[in-house]
């Protein structure tokens, strides 16, 4: 490998799994405390989204390794789906 190669191998890149989402209203926020449960529009056993950098690059499962949660990657975006979330 070129040298230049090695050195863009070694940028990092921010990754964010996104369990789910939810509309609340301001009221219901304000209501929250310690313990308060937020649920989540996603079921126990679909998908997760994969996005590196802001943008989605695909889909997973959650999984435990341990005591620590990860995620194992199930698809990849295709090559259009990986434009268009660049556009």
């Amino acid at each position: 490998m070129s040298d230049n190669f090695e050195r863009v191998l070694n940028i990092e890149l921010k990754v964010n799994v996104v369990l789910g989402r939810t509309k609340m209203t301001l009221k219901d926020i304000f209501e929250l405390s310690k313990g308060s449960v937020i649920e989540l529009d996603n079921s126990e056993d679909q998908e997760v989204e994969i996005y590196v950098n802001n943008r989605k690059i695909g889909y997973g499962h959650v999984v435990i390794v341990g005591q620590k949660f990860g995620v194992k990657i199930t698809s990849i975006l295709g090559e259009d789906e990986l434009v268009k979330t660049i556009s």
